[in-house]
């Protein structure tokens, strides 16, 4: 099967908070966006369990992650790609 016939899949950018567990990571995904009465900006953030199926990750990487099926109770993303590696 090819990514068209899956459908579109969700794609987020995020910061590594966590990776202590074996293959999973924790990642702070913070959106901002302007409110609709008051038009001031509101930075609004929330984590994500993401598979990370090489421990490649580490805290205060910069991860791209995508939405896949459920790999347990609260995985359902994967990481595809590191973007900025922590210093």
């Amino acid at each position: 099967m090819t990514e068209k016939q899956r459908g579109n899949r969700k794609v987020m950018t995020g910061l590594v908070v966590s990776d202590r567990n074996d293959k999973t990571v924790t990642v702070l995904v913070t959106r901002r966006f302007r409110h609709p009465l008051y038009k001031k900006f509101i930075n609004r953030s929330k984590k994500y369990h993401a598979h990370d199926a090489d421990n490649s990750c580490g805290v205060g990487d910069t991860v791209r992650v995508v939405e896949t099926r459920p790999m347990s109770r609260t995985k359902r993303w994967r990481v595809t790609e590191i973007v900025k590696k922590a210093v």
